[in-house]
């Protein structure tokens, strides 16, 4: 944790800390009376902390908050719903490196039982999301959408997304490359541990995907989400 996100309505510019941060502010900064940490607003702006009050059950800060949140990148990203474990790692992942737009999507390989975990609740997608914007100090909260069905999404929804962007789907067997330090706006689709199934390339191609691939090595979801964002944009 590089932040602290406060997620609750300020109150004359002070701040309750409890629960997880508390205990990360005793266990890892030994934090006493005086201590000043980085501190954001959930969807506002950031700046810094000081403690005025301090027990094993609270910390009461003072906020000074003038600083923005880094800018989003101009990426929405389109992700087969991984399995329950490496969603929340993903989440963790797209929230540090600064996708603001997260849909997750049907995928014949994608196992129904993974649409059932608790991991999906919008509690539960919120507190990975948190967890990652902490990890990069950043308070934008990303947006995540839920789209159970495939065919319906990519002919009735994603033709529209797409509009003024680039649209790549990640898929190994294509020989075109990867673009690298693109400076366009980008739609990206990456299928489920498996890939997508040809049907499924060909219905994003028919409405404008290209098909890319990162190179002879076949990389796991939660691998392959922040290797081919950091091609996109290495910045």
């Amino acid at each position: 944790m590089n932040m602290l996100l406060l997620t609750t309505k300020l109150s004359d510019n002070t701040y309750k800390v409890s629960g997880r941060q508390l205990e990360h502010l005793l266990d890892v900064h030994k934090a006493k009376i005086g201590d000043s940490f980085k501190v954001g607003h959930i969807n506002g702006l950031m700046g810094t902390g000081t403690i005025v009050q301090l027990d094993n059950e609270q910390a009461t800060l003072t906020l000074d908050l003038s600083q923005d949140p880094p800018p989003p990148l101009p990426l929405t990203l389109i992700l087969a719903l991984p399995r329950p474990k490496m969603l929340r790692r993903t989440l963790q992942t797209i929230a540090a490196m600064g996708v603001k737009n997260l849909y997750l999507i049907n995928s014949s390989r994608v196992e129904k039982s993974f649409w059932q975990s608790p991991f999906l609740s919008p509690d539960a997608i919120e507190e990975q999301l948190i967890l990652g914007l902490e990890q990069a100090r950043d308070t934008a909260l990303p947006t995540v959408h839920l789209r159970k069905l495939f065919k319906p999404f990519v002919e009735d929804e994603l033709r529209d997304l797409i509009k003024g962007t680039a649209p790549l789907v990640a898929h190994p067997n294509t020989e075109e490359n990867c673009p690298v330090n693109t400076p366009e706006k980008v739609t990206l689709a990456i299928g489920p541990e498996g890939g997508f199934i040809p049907y499924e390339i060909d219905k994003l191609i028919d409405i404008g995907f290209k098909a890319v691939h990162l190179g002879p090595r076949i990389l796991r979801v939660e691998n392959a989400v922040p290797s081919i964002i950091s091609r996109l944009f290495p910045g």
